[in-house]
């Protein structure tokens, strides 16, 4: 679904034992409720998909991977605030309606 999809579409790389991840979460649920047509959300299970992680290079958690045409165009590791997380996805070219 992420390397077919039409939009840009955002990756939370997380797991479940990851205290930052767990700060990320609410942020994400958040734009989650502000995003437009234009951006997909995905979470994607670190400790359930360790192969999937290698081939990205994923080495930190949290890891927010911005995909485009199937290509990553953005990472992140690392928690990211509502507000720096806005302005990271406006510098990338994605804007969301209001986050």
């Amino acid at each position: 679904m992420v390397l077919e999809a039409e939009g840009a579409v955002l990756v939370d790389v997380w797991a479940p034992w990851c205290g930052p991840c767990r700060m990320q979460a609410p942020v994400l649920d958040d734009l989650a409720r502000h995003v437009g047509t234009g951006l997909t959300l995905v979470k994607l299970n670190a400790d359930e998909n360790p192969k999937t992680l290698q081939a990205l290079g994923v080495q930190g958690l949290p890891t927010l991977l911005l995909f485009r045409g199937g290509r990553v165009v953005a990472r992140h590791a690392g928690f990211m605030a509502g507000p720096t997380l806005a302005q990271w996805l406006k510098t990338a070219g994605v804007h969301p309606e209001a986050v």
